[in-house]
């Protein structure tokens, strides 16, 4: 009997020929109505067709006094591929893209503006359906220039390069109350904003899989270039290797013993009156599917196929599935990041949101060794902007309802950081902190129009002396600073804000934007999730 990965091989290769062997004139399937191209830079539009085929691809605009077009054509290789390459165009609606090979394909209702790809995990998958107020939003989603694409969910082995092979992939809708309900509601609120704050057409490629860690999303090159990343590489082509060799009759065989065991030793704890272990799965005739946990597998699938698609940036929601290695994150969120901008062949601004107040783990501080990871990301890395998010939490819901100030808040970021946008789009981040006279003076950047405390006085903070010992601090805003005190530390060393899972009360130091401080800490003490390495 063949091996999966013979049959698996022998299968691609006939799909392969079967779908270069018509002389039909296929695009990529980001390509359809309804899509946006992002404005200001060389556009490339790739697809199928015969083998030796020419095709050529036209852009035209058909709008009073804005009548324009651009055209490319190239000869499809031997195995029908083709790719082409348009000149930049600025933004606007009413464009056509059509494709002409033996066959024609037009694409009607594109618009030019800015793309950004929405990606993480289940809070950033969140819907607008399942989130705060779903009726309201619908109402107000009628925009002709926020169009929207979800890419389904899939893993895969190794990246997918056939496009007969992206049955995951949808075809982009015009956002109204009839197509958010699905999207993602993150998403969705930082393209809404985005879209009235800069104008122009705005299209959002959501993709993303609750539960899913971040070395799922980066590539295995990325991941075997970091010495301390290299055994998720490993891991996952263990994994791949043992689905593309999976032998159906040897798994028969195995499960058969190991079922002649499991009932041997059930009789035996049931006369003893002991419990029984679950019986074994019976295996299929297939191997099972790569989990989204595999490192790679969501980038094979539902990033590479992206990457020959100009976008402007992305926005990421994730890190709750990697709270057990906050330390280690710093490595790995900012690999994948580099990965990214590499892939993707740009500078790929990058927005991310700081995660939310929860009860988290059995450290109680784990959510907050992520945040600080988080906001590593963005000192390590330039062109990285957050949203923190620490008034919109709950105690036992890992996923918030109230997903438009995150959103929101995403776009401010990405306003001032990629679109320079003179505006306040960071709540206070610590910037210095001086100790004498028993007390600690903290002095902070995007203070803004100023420091405030919402709803009475400033909580969260924390000071310890040399003992290392942190107790709550009586905190006080002066003009620009914020000054901490404790009668338990007459010397203080070290100050933390926000330094828990959840905090009760609710964090309330702000700017008077309206922008959350984000949570810190000034010691170096060893995070409780992974050990700090030795310096």
């Amino acid at each position: 009997m063949r091996s999966f990965k013979a049959a698996l091989l022998a299968v691609s290769v006939s799909v392969l020929a079967l779908g270069t062997a018509r002389a039909d004139v296929k695009p990529h399937p980001i390509f359809s109505d309804n899509m946006v191209l992002q404005q200001g830079t060389e556009l490339t539009v790739w697809g199928t067709a015969g083998a030796g085929e020419q095709v050529e691809v036209k852009l035209t605009r058909q709008a009073p006094g804005q009548a324009s077009a651009a055209s490319s054509s190239v000869a499809a290789d031997k195995d029908g591929k083709w790719v082409v390459k348009l000149p930049k165009q600025t933004a606007g609606t009413g464009f056509t893209l059509a494709i002409k090979g033996a066959n024609t394909v037009e694409l009607k209702n594109v618009a030019v503006g800015e793309v950004w790809v929405c990606s993480g995990q289940s809070n950033m998958e969140w819907s607008v359906n399942a989130g705060e107020s779903p009726e309201d939003v619908k109402k107000g989603a009628e925009n002709p220039n926020l169009r929207l694409f979800t890419v389904q969910k899939r893993t895969a082995p190794h990246p997918i390069q056939d496009q007969n092979d992206l049955k995951h992939f949808t075809k982009w809708s015009v956002s109204g109350p009839d197509t958010v309900g699905g999207f993602s509601a993150v998403a969705y609120h930082f393209g809404q904003k985005l879209q009235k704050e800069l104008g122009v057409p705005v299209g959002l490629i959501h993709t993303s899989w609750g539960g899913t860690p971040a070395q799922a999303w980066a590539s295995l090159e990325a991941l075997d270039a970091d010495p301390s990343l290299k055994y998720y590489a490993d891991s996952a082509r263990a994994a791949v290797k043992g689905y593309e060799n999976y032998d159906a009759k040897k798994a028969q065989a195995d499960y058969e013993t190991a079922l002649a065991k499991w009932k041997e030793n059930a009789d035996k704890l049931k006369a003893a009156g002991k419990p029984v272990p679950k019986e074994p799965t019976k295996p299929g005739a297939t191997p099972p599917a790569l989990g989204p946990g595999t490192p790679g597998v969501l980038y094979n699938a539902m990033i590479y196929p992206l990457l020959n698609f100009k976008v402007k940036g992305a926005i990421w929601y994730q890190g709750e599935s990697n709270a057990g290695k906050a330390f280690e994150y710093r490595t790995l969120f900012t690999a994948m990041i580099k990965d990214w901008r590499k892939q993707f062949n740009c500078e790929l601004p990058f927005m991310l949101v700081q995660l939310a107040p929860f009860r988290g783990g059995a450290s109680g501080v784990d959510y907050a060794e992520l945040r600080d990871a988080q906001l590593y990301a963005t000192k390590a890395l330039p062109k990285t902007g957050i949203a923190v998010i620490t008034d919109v939490g709950n105690e036992t819901d890992i996923h918030p309802k109230p997903k438009q100030p995150v959103g929101e808040r995403l776009a401010l970021a990405a306003l001032g950081i990629e679109y320079g946008k003179k505006i306040v789009y960071y709540g206070p981040t610590l910037k210095d902190v001086k100790y004498a006279s028993g007390a600690a003076t903290l002095t902070f950047d995007n203070v803004g129009g100023g420091l405030v405390a919402k709803d009475g006085d400033l909580v969260g903070f924390q000071v310890a002396g040399k003992d290392g010992k942190f107790v709550p601090a009586k905190a006080a805003i002066k003009d620009d600073t914020v000054v901490l005190s404790s009668e338990l530390v007459p010397e203080p060393v070290a100050v933390r804000y926000g330094w828990v899972n959840f905090a009760k009360p609710t964090l309330n130091f702000f700017n008077k934007e309206g922008l959350p401080a984000t949570p810190f800490r000034t010691d170096e003490a060893p995070y409780t999730t992974q050990p700090r390495p030795k310096k």
